[in-house]
């Protein structure tokens, strides 16, 4: 479920969010059914929790392929949600799938949190170099800068691999830890 979740995370204005359609079926709810809690909700939910994406955002994320048509948000502008806003949808949502929804997505905004920390000492390395070297190297500093991003879809391993024991489970567990 995490890589699931993983995929769906976006960047917008600033931040990490999800599409109320995405979350609506990580749920097992409808989208309207999402926006109706949220609008009787209205007030757990500032803009740093949630906002409506603009015609140029929709527009954008059909071009880069992120969703695959207009129809997809079924003719509405989307909202988002950051990080927040998700963990108060538990509040609105009161099943246990949206519980247990919720603490798998706050498990993969962490992870990201910690992945980005890691890098942190290594752009500001980087910063320091190319303040000192002129534009000439300008392309190799933005070569380095783009394989320290995180990918869109970590590679995964196809098939069940089991270890000496065939214990399917700690190998799961094993590979998902390397790809991090």
């Amino acid at each position: 479920m995490e890589l699931q979740i993983e995929k769906r995370i976006l960047f917008l204005r600033g931040h990490k969010v999800m599409l109320d359609s995405d979350l609506a079926e990580l749920y097992g709810v409808k989208p309207i059914a999402l926006r109706q809690q949220v609008k009787r909700n209205q007030e757990r939910f500032p803009d740093d929790f949630m906002f409506q994406l603009a015609e140029d955002e929709v527009s954008a994320l059909v071009s880069q392929f992120v969703i695959p048509s207009r129809k997809y948000l079924g003719g509405f502008l989307p909202y988002v949600f950051t990080q927040e806003g998700i963990a108060m949808l538990s509040s609105v949502l009161r099943s246990k799938r949206a519980v247990m929804v919720n603490i798998a997505i706050m498990r993969v905004f962490v992870r990201i949190r910690w992945l980005m920390g890691e890098h942190k000492d290594l752009v500001r390395r980087l910063d320091e170099l190319e303040k000192k070297y002129d534009t000439q190297f300008r392309v190799v500093f933005d070569a380095i800068r783009q394989l320290m991003t995180i990918p869109e879809s970590p590679n995964r391993r196809i098939g069940f691999h089991g270890d000496t024991e065939g214990n399917l489970t700690s190998q799961i567990a094993r590979s998902r830890t390397k790809g991090k």
